[in-house]
């Protein structure tokens, strides 16, 4: 395939800004969308602040600084950012919205470009069925935050084509990631792994075994993991973790994926983790 050199990004909220700001810092031209003016603005800002520590720090020069957000193009129409050679939706975790938006870029982009999603649970394959190309549709499963983590996980569905993965793993390296090949499951590896985890932390907690700051401890300095578990869900969001261990469970059957009802009522009463002030933790205090 042609070498991949301009990028739309769908979705400017914390993941799809990440993503764009890589690309642009590794080079590409980046059309990044979102559904308002006000919603590309945020993005484009928190993108402009993660740039001036990188300033600050004396990690890039602010002529470089310059050059990355020159190459970020903000837009609302997705039709405004359709002609490009790869478009990578980082929309919101609903499988019904992303098969919309694929339909859409199906329509809008030119033949032979490249969709993939950063979808962290939802199968490739059946957001590859709504569109005319899917041997061009694959995963690209960025980490949280995107600047910083270096694993992507790319994602054949089954249809995806050789030269296509190829393509996208090229891509990834080009971004100073390190991608890894996975098929498409439910949960992918990372997903599949980490959730029974939290969700048997969270079950610890519910149990009455010990208290969220204990679970933490435990797993932080018996198993030498930089954050517990507990910590991670919040940083996750509880609603996110709802999600993914629903799709693991939904789609592979095994009661050991159930998620744990104190995670669902947890998520019914609002409290989503750090995004809204309090989940196993507080943060507006």
């Amino acid at each position: 395939m042609a070498n991949i050199g301009r990028m739309l990004v769908v979705g400017a909220g914390q993941m799809g800004g990440g993503i764009a700001q890589v690309a642009a810092q590794s080079g590409l031209e980046v059309w990044l969308q979102d559904i308002s003016e006000a919603l590309v603005e945020k993005g484009v800002e928190r993108i402009r602040a993660n740039l001036d520590r990188q300033v600050e720090k004396g990690r890039m020069t602010a002529d470089q600084r310059q050059g990355v957000l020159d190459r970020i193009h903000p837009v609302v129409r997705l039709e405004d950012g359709a002609q490009v050679d790869i478009v990578v939706e980082a929309a919101t975790e609903n499988l019904t919205i992303k098969k919309g938006i694929f339909e859409t870029l199906d329509r809008l982009c030119p033949p032979g470009a490249i969709l993939a999603s950063n979808t962290s649970s939802l199968p490739i394959t059946e957001l590859a069925a709504v569109t005319k190309r899917p041997e061009q549709v694959i995963g690209m499963h960025f980490m949280n935050p995107v600047p910083v983590m270096k694993l992507v996980e790319v994602i054949r569905g089954l249809a995806t084509r050789d030269d296509v993965f190829a393509a996208v793993k090229e891509l990834a390296e080009q971004m100073g990631k390190v991608p890894v090949e996975v098929n498409d499951y439910p949960g992918f590896v990372a997903n599949r792994i980490l959730l029974p985890m939290i969700n048997e932390a969270i079950y610890c907690v519910y149990e009455g075994v010990a208290a969220p700051e204990d679970v933490d401890t435990v797993m932080k300095l018996g198993a030498n993991h930089p954050m517990g578990p507990l910590q991670l869900a919040d940083f996750i969001g509880l609603d996110t973790c709802l999600a993914i261990l629903e799709v693991l469970h939904e789609g592979l059957g095994d009661p050991k994926y159930r998620p744990c009802p104190l995670l669902r009522k947890y998520v019914n009463a609002g409290w989503l983790g750090k995004k809204s002030g309090r989940g196993f933790y507080r943060y507006d205090q």
